[in-house]
């Protein structure tokens, strides 16, 4: 009886998995940004892992003052401590710390999130390291403000090449499928 049961779990996933591969729906995650120490910080944040298997980036996030601020896919989705559970930079391939351009950086470097004069940041690029499927899937990780701009690791501070000296963390949220 149990073996008759796993078959027909078994066969309603491969179902379930065919029917989402025919209709051709990509496959979406999102995550909700905000402070554990203010309520200023909040957004949302939205992942599109793409035909050619980039990930679209979309969303906004409100709180911050006019200014640059790096934005990072941390190692964990752990955010009991606050942000500082979080873990590092993902970094599965042992990488420098670089800009979301460069070949040689972590798979978590996301570049800087620009903030106007009203305090919103808008969030829209497409991202050729991540993905939310497979070695490098961002899942059930955590996405990271930091405090200050990031350097891209190009500065001569000892930080530079591991953090991009973007300094604290500010706000954070988990990665889920969406």
């Amino acid at each position: 009886m149990m073996m008759k049961s796993l078959i027909v779990v078994l066969a309603a996933a491969a179902v379930a998995l065919a029917d989402h591969e025919d209709v051709g729906q990509p496959l979406r995650a999102i995550t909700r940004i905000s402070s554990p120490h203010s309520e200023l910080v909040q957004g949302n944040l939205t992942f599109t892992q793409l035909p050619d298997g980039k990930v679209r980036v979309e969303g906004v996030v409100l709180g911050m003052t006019h200014g640059l601020y790096g934005m990072h896919v941390h190692e964990k989705g752990d955010i009991t401590g606050g942000c500082l559970s979080t873990g590092g930079h993902f970094n599965p391939e042992h990488k420098n710390h670089g800009h979301p351009n460069d070949e040689d950086r972590h798979v978590g470097d996301l570049g800087n999130l620009e903030f106007d004069e009203n305090r919103i940041g808008r969030v829209d690029f497409v991202d050729s390291k991540i993905c939310l499927s497979g070695p490098h899937s961002i899942l059930g990780r955590a996405i990271v403000l930091h405090e200050k701009a990031d350097d891209f690791g190009r500065s001569s501070h000892p930080d530079s090449k591991k953090t991009g000296n973007a300094g604290g963390r500010v706000a954070c949220g988990v990665i889920g499928i969406l």
